[in-house]
């Protein structure tokens, strides 16, 4: 059976399928005719092997409580020593139904009401969302943006706001959304230490660790083993084979204390099984789409070389910062000198263009915008045409 999904040029209308991304414009402020490239799904059909095991186990027709044996750990464990040089163990295993809802369990195991939770803004807004709504304060070890046109870490202010703000939580993004850094081994490296020396916990958003098109991405927890003891590490098949909707996330937890506060949340949120088409997609994904991944992935590459060959030669004033993983872009529209309203409504009312506004991820994020490159070429051409209509 070969793999039949490799059309990424095909454009597959969405609308009309319950669909966040495209179904939802008025009821989200935006106008009805918006072109949509905020969220982080993408337009690609995902692999054939994934479409066939769902269809497989929905003629089943039943569709009652369910778990996983072996061979769906044996998957998982083999794919990320493939892929990323980690040998896992099943015992650090728990399945969430989603990293957001990983991360919001892990804000409640291991911090108290009124505590602070250090994160790097400009980064990925739920990262504040489950902060602030579980009754913690945000602390942000700002990331700025150097002479290199990469964003850097700021390592004195790092373990200067751990100690000013007894942090015991540190939310790292890794890669780094929406600023598209991945970062090093040094790095991370120092990062660690700091942790180690002042007990910080740290809970690692991996999602995005599948695409990395500059460099290679490091599991902080593998970087040193003492990492392995304060780590959890969130990862996820949703955004790597576009099943989002399909509620299953892998969070692993080598430490038996942290992974057994993280289970009591769990436990007391009300969540134990998962939904079956999300374990069946996820076995299918790491077990038979490797060709659609690496195939989806150089299509993906070379959308990003195409964003940042027309923002150099048609979007004077505006920069494309150096992207090195994820497949969303981060634009810098500072140089323009428009306020951020100003900006905001020049891409939504006049380029009819649904990005997410930078202001989302932070202050800092503010005269920046991320746009989705995870779609047909078509579209994106149009995304950039209608972007050089109205700031060009």
């Amino acid at each position: 059976m070969a793999e039949r999904n490799l059309d990424f040029d095909k454009i597959v209308d969405r609308r009309n399928t319950r669909c966040l991304k495209y179904d939802f414009a008025v009821e989200r402020h935006m106008p009805a005719d918006v072109l949509p490239l905020w969220v982080a799904d993408m337009d690609f059909e995902t692999s054939s092997y994934i479409e066939d095991a769902l269809i497989e186990r929905a003629k089943h027709a039943i569709y009652g409580y369910s778990d996983v044996k072996t061979p769906y750990f044996e998957i998982l464990k083999k794919w990320m020593q493939k892929h990323h040089d980690w040998d896992i163990q099943r015992k650090w295993l728990i399945k969430t139904p989603g990293v957001v809802f990983a991360l919001a369990m892990a804000v409640k195991a291991y911090t108290e009401p009124g505590d602070a939770v250090l994160i790097q803004q400009p980064v990925y807004y739920p990262f504040s969302e489950v902060i602030k709504d579980n009754g913690r304060n945000v602390v942000s070890n700002t990331l700025y943006l150097g002479e290199d046109n990469r964003y850097h870490i700021d390592l004195e202010d790092f373990e200067q706001k751990i100690v000013e703000n007894q942090i015991k939580l540190f939310l790292l993004c890794n890669p780094h959304n929406p600023v598209g850094r991945v970062w090093t081994k040094e790095e991370l490296t120092r990062l660690g230490d700091i942790c180690v020396k002042h007990h910080v916990t740290v809970v690692s958003d991996e999602i995005h660790e599948d695409f990395v098109f500059k460099g290679k991405h490091q599991v902080f927890a593998n970087v040193k083993k003492e990492y392995e003891d304060i780590t959890v590490t969130c990862t996820a098949p949703s955004k790597t084979f576009n099943i989002a909707s399909l509620m299953i996330s892998n969070i692993l937890i080598p430490n038996s204390e942290l992974k057994r506060k993280f289970k009591h949340q769990m436990d007391a949120a009300g969540i134990s099984q998962l939904n079956v088409l999300g374990l069946v997609a996820c076995e299918a994904a790491y077990e038979h789409g490797e060709e659609w991944y690496q195939a989806m992935k150089t299509y993906v590459k070379e959308n990003i070389e195409f964003v940042k060959q027309y923002v150099e030669k048609q979007l004077p004033g505006v920069k494309m910062v150096e992207h090195e993983g994820t497949y969303l872009v981060w634009l810098d529209f500072r140089e323009r000198g428009l306020s951020v309203e100003e900006l905001d409504d020049k891409i939504v009312n006049q380029a009819k263009l649904w990005l997410d506004s930078g202001k989302i991820f932070g202050s800092c994020g503010e005269g920046f915008q991320r746009i989705n490159v995870a779609c047909p070429r078509k579209v994106l051409e149009e995304a950039m045409e209608r972007i050089k209509n109205v700031v060009g």
